[in-house]
This record gives structure tokens, sequence and C-alpha cells, in this order.
């Protein structure tokens, strides 16, 4: 979730979803009505309200992703449905950011109309509930039930229906101990964070600008040392100091010749998100099917790199343009020859450039790409401005040779390990499985080990010249190379390593997992857990998460699952992780009353979304408090920011405050 080693792995790092906050979220709101139309026809209307930012999940989904929105009729007496359920207006179709799947969704208002035929216009009634979900860009409502009842001509509101209610049903231990087990479940005020709320992210789009901007000039360093751009420098200055007499001339022309490469690369930067959109830009890049296509096109670059064959764009293009060049003059026509040198080199920038919008593109701002590109034009068009200015320079130039292949096929070795993280994405969308963390951490081993290799002159491509002794440069990249290698073996076994977490695939995906020994115990059931930590004498952390929730994920991967915050958890809590969109049945359905209405729990996701809105007054994911054993909160409570260091602070609150009661 990379591009010159760790690069783009902050790039991906740059877009950072707004807190939750520690309270109750109601974004869709349901009413209904009944319309009768005859003594043998009536319409059930049910209207759902949509908060500005937020969308409701369409009625057909893909597996793996969000709740649809569905409409279970539990009770039909004296009438029938005719027809299906329709809605007032299509659901759009986008990749949503938080389950990486391509779903349908309302962003605004919308009406669902089914129609009824009454069989017995005296005594006739449907009930039933509707289930759904809402997200918005950095947090998701739990799955969630909205119940109804009509009879007649009239709706009867859940809320002024008799009270049916039975509390949430809590296994009682067959060791019973001096803990109140009802209060686990009882509401309570969570304490207030104050002013330095760890809950709340900083805004760092401003610094994500400047990784853009950083990585996209390094990649047009890169991509001047490829020989595709490389010979051209001395080429393209020379004609320049030859085409006049005019030594200041010169100069100028070559300045505006760099001047007009950074203007190509920046309007393709504009063009790109102006045609299609900076949001369809970030949808592509988190599309499953875009991703496994990008990995085949990387794959087959890195091959070309690697000498099998080579990739150009048609040569009537350049022909073109260098026509345009003969047929102009002056300003126009050096920029012709720049548009040229962009087409040239274009088997050699291509891989770098796609990568590079792919990654400022899920910035979701259509300035991104544009300060990305402008940044790898940058980088290119410095060297032939600066040799036109001091020509001298050009015969102190390293001179083309077997270490620009060098320089093609060790690009090709980043590709292919590149290509890896997009094939990851969509691994993880799919749910195939075939690229869990230890499959892909052994990939990159490997390619980084023969990296090494070549660049110790141990491996040898077709075309590669033979290899009399190694340079200081070589040595201390295939060093740095080896090293990493190293550095990725001990995550084989479930090494956090955190300098690359952003990108390998989760630890839930590794099937070996020896650094999650020790006394870390962890429960899936809320009951189960507080009734450990009362007998063992430890406070709870619940984690209240979801199978769905991307930004749980992050903060497992950066928070979790470093040394320190670990540690802390591991000596001294229980914790307990809660997924409200578990969709296991409850082995009995469980009736509770809330917001005076009657409400059915069936699922195991219910009840714990349940606990989170009931006792917590709360209902966005990730979030977690910290509990005594009788259920009462020793924090405030915390939701989505990585900040290790803020989070071992609140749990050290929570464990001081624990042993002064």
């Amino acid at each position: 979730m990379n591009r010159l080693l760790k690069a783009f792995t902050l790039i991906f790092m740059a877009v950072l979803s707004l807190s939750a906050a520690a309270q109750l979220v109601n974004p869709i709101r349901w009413t209904s009505k009944i319309n009768q139309v005859s003594d043998t026809k009536a319409e059930l209307v049910f209207h759902a309200s949509v908060d500005k930012g937020w969308h409701l999940y369409g009625m057909t989904l893909p597996d793996g992703g969000p709740r649809p929105t569905h409409f279970e009729f539990t009770k039909l007496q004296g009438c029938k449905l005719d027809g299906a359920v329709t809605p007032s207006a299509a659901p759009i179709k986008k990749v949503d950011m938080v389950f990486h799947l391509e779903l349908s969704w309302w962003e605004s208002d919308v009406t669902f109309k089914q129609k009824l035929i009454i069989t017995d216009p005296d005594a006739w009634q449907v009930a039933g509930y509707i289930s759904f979900q809402g997200c918005d860009d950095s947090s998701c409502m739990a799955p969630t039930k909205e119940a109804f009842d009509f009879a007649g001509h009239a709706a009867v509101p859940a809320d002024e229906k008799p009270a049916e209610v039975a509390a949430p049903s809590v296994v009682k231990s067959s060791s019973a101990t001096a803990v109140d087990e009802a209060a686990w479940w009882a509401p309570v005020k969570l304490p207030k964070a104050g002013d330095t709320d760890p809950t709340a992210s900083g805004d760092l789009s401003g610094s994500s600008m400047w990784y853009i901007f950083f990585w996209g000039f390094m990649g047009g360093l890169l991509a001047l040392m490829t020989p595709c751009v490389w010979p051209m420098i001395p080429l393209t200055v020379s004609f320049f100091l030859k085409k006049t007499s005019s030594r200041s001339r010169s100069i100028r022309d070559a300045a505006i010749y760099g001047g007009s490469i950074i203007v190509i690369y920046l309007l393709l930067g504009l063009a790109i998100t102006l045609i299609f959109g900076a949001s369809k830009l970030n949808e592509l890049s988190t599309n499953a099917v875009f991703n496994l296509l990008f990995f085949a096109l990387l794959v087959v670059f890195a091959i070309s790199f690697f000498g099998a064959f080579e990739i150009t764009l048609p040569s009537k293009w350049s022909n073109s343009m260098d026509g345009a060049v003969e047929r102009t003059s002056g300003m126009l026509s050096i920029f012709f020859m720049a548009f040229t040198l962009a087409l040239v080199s274009f088997s050699c920038t291509g891989p770098i450039i796609g990568t590079l919008l792919v990654e400022a593109a899920t910035m979701n701002d259509i300035t991104g790409p544009a300060v990305g590109m402008g940044a790898f034009a940058l980088a290119l068009a410095i060297p032939f401005t600066l040799f036109a200015i001091f020509p001298s320079w050009l015969k102190s130039m390293p001179r083309s040779g077997g270490w620009l292949n060098s320089v093609k096929v060790v690009l090709g070795f980043l590709e292919l390990a590149l290509s890896l993280k997009f094939l990851s994405v969509a691994d993880l969308a799919y749910g195939w499985g075939i690229l869990d963390r230890e499959v892909f951490i052994s990939l990159w081993v490997v390619i980084f080990l023969m990296l090494g290799m070549y660049l110790l002159g141990k491996l040898r491509f077709s075309h590669d010249s033979e290899l009399d002794y190694v340079s200081l440069p070589r040595f201390f990249l295939a060093l740095a190379s080896l090293s990493f290698a190293v550095y990725l073996v001990p995550g084989l076994w479930g090494a956090p390593l955190k300098g690359v977490s952003a990108f390998v695939p989760p630890l839930y995906t590794q099937d070996l997992n020896l650094y999650a020994g020790g006394q870390f115990r962890e429960f899936s059931d809320y009951d189960e857990g507080m009734r450990f930590a009362a007998q063992n004498n430890r406070p709870v952390l619940i984690d209240f998460s979801g199978h769905g929730c991307v930004n749980c994920r992050k903060m497992e991967g950066a928070v979790f699952d470093t040394q320190e915050v670990s540690g802390i958890i591991r000596e001294n809590f229980v914790l307990i992780k809660l997924m409200v969109d578990e969709r296991r049945d409850l082995p009995q359905p469980v009736t509770v009353e809330e917001n005076g209405r009657k409400l059915t729990l069936e699922t195991v996701g219910e009840k714990w979304s349940y606990l989170q809105r009931s006792k917590f007054g709360a209902n966005t994911q990730p979030f977690y408090v910290i509990l005594d054993n009788q259920g009462q909160p020793l924090n405030h409570a915390y939701s989505y920011d990585e900040n290790v260091a803020k989070f071992v602070d609140w749990l050290q609150t929570g464990v001081d405050n624990y042993l002064k009661k």
C-alpha cells in the first residue's frame, strides 16, 4: 500500500482519514409511510435522508464489503408483495476507499417503494426491518436495522408500540466472582480528552505535497540516468551550441528547452486529472482490476529492462515531432524538440511516470499529479540547462556504455518488486489468499538478493558487458540491496517490519507468527474477556473493529504491532477485539430496546455494534476504550491516530487509573 525503496510508501500513507469522534453519529435517517391505492392495492414508501459526505450502500454488493441495503419482510398477514423494492434513483458505482471494492451507493436522499396486494382488506398487516450501512471517506457506521410495522391504512410507529424488551443476555460463569456482570453492559459517560485529544489527526496535506514533490524529483533523477535519456544530454546541448554563433543565445534556447520539458510534463499531469477527475484517479488507484493491469504492465516493463525486448512508441509519432521541428522555428521549434525527448524516452520513463501518477492520485487532490510531474520534469530539465551554460562540463560527463544498461536492469528489479504491491491490493480485495504476507516477503527477499548479486557481477544478462571489477557505487548499492533483503527475513516469521509495513500485506495474512507469543491474550467475546480480566485483576482494552475497516488495519500495523505498545498490552491488559460487521449468527436472537424501539440482534456483529452504541454512545471504528472490572471507563476514548507516543500515554493513563482504584 516502494517506488525507490521506501519512497512511495510515504505517499500511500499521506492520505490520512479524519478521526472519528467519540459520539454517536446518525447520518442516515429513515421515515416510512403507506399509501392506500385501493381496497386491494397499497404502496409502502421508505425515505432515507443521507447527510452530506455520507453514502448509503446499494442493494447488491460483492462479498467481503459492507452490508447492502436490504428490506426484510418478517410478517405478511392478509397481503402479499407485488414485485420487488424499487429505489427512486439508480445508485452510482464507484471504488470505495474503505473496502477497496467496486460498490454502489447513494450519496443523497433516496426513496424506496414496495407495492402490496391486499388479500384481506379488513385485517392486514406488514412488518419487517431495513438493514443498511453507511460510510463517509474516513469511517463507517456499524451495520444497522430500522424496523417498520404497518396495518390497515396507517403506519404504527415503532416508538408508539408497547415495549417488549429483553436485556442483552450475559452468560454467567460457573465460577462466579464478586463482579456485577450486568454492569458490564450499563451505559457509561466517557471522560473528555481535553485540548490535547489524541483522537484528533493533524492536517498533513501540506507535507504530503512535499513528499510528492521530493519523490517526483528523485524519479526524474533516476530517469535521467537511463539509456534513453542520458545520451540525449550531450547531443541536445551540442545542437544548441552549434545552432547559433552567440553563446548567450544558445544558453537562452537551452533554458527554454528545459522549461518546455517542465511545461510538457506539468500539462500532462494536469490534463489527466482534469479529464478523469482527481476522484476518478483515486478510485482507479484502489480498483482491483486496475491494480492487476498495472501489475502486468510493470512485469512487462521489467522483462523489457532485463533485455528480452525493447518497448518503444510508434516511430511515426517521433517522426512527426521531428518533422514539426524542421517546419517551425524559434520557441515553437524548441518546444517540439522537448516533446520529441518525451516520446523517445518513453520506454525508460513510462514506468516511473505511471507509478508516480498512480500514487499521486491517492491524494484525491487535482494538484497531486501536477506537483509530482512538475518535480519529475524539473529533475530532467536541470542538466540540459546547466550543461548549456557550462559546456565544458560535457567533457567530464561519464560516457554512455555498460553502466547505463546496468541502471536499466536495476530499474527492472525495482519494477518487479513494485509490481507485487499492486498484485497484493487485488489479492486482498478479492480474498484469493495467493499473496499472503510470508509469500510477498519471500519474493522480495529473493528479488533484492538477486539485485545485490547482479550489482556484484555474480548475475549477468545476455546484453550485459563483462564486469572486470566492482566500482564503489556498485558496491554500496549492492550492500544496500543485500542488507535490505536480510532486514526482510525476520518478517517471514511475523516480525512487524515497521519500515515497510505500509505496503506489505497485513499481519493477519501471516500463517506463522513467532512474534505473537507470550501472555498476550485476545478475546473476541466481550463477556468472556471481561470475566477473564476480573479473575486475573487486569484492566480491559476494548478494540471495536471491523473486517472491512482499513483504518483499523493501519492502527494494527503502525501502532499495535510496535514493540512498545504490544509490550504494554501484553503485560497490563486483557484485549477484547469486537468485530461489528461479523456475520455469524448468534446462538439465539436477542431482543433489546434502543431509543424507545424494539430491536432484534441476530448476528454477532449486531450484538457488538449495539454494545458500542448503547454503552459508549459511538458507532464508528476504529474505537478504543479502557475499562475496569466493573465496566467503568478509565480514560477517554481513542480513535484513529497512528501516533505511537500518544497511544502509549493513553494506555499508561488507563493503567495508572486502574491501580488507583
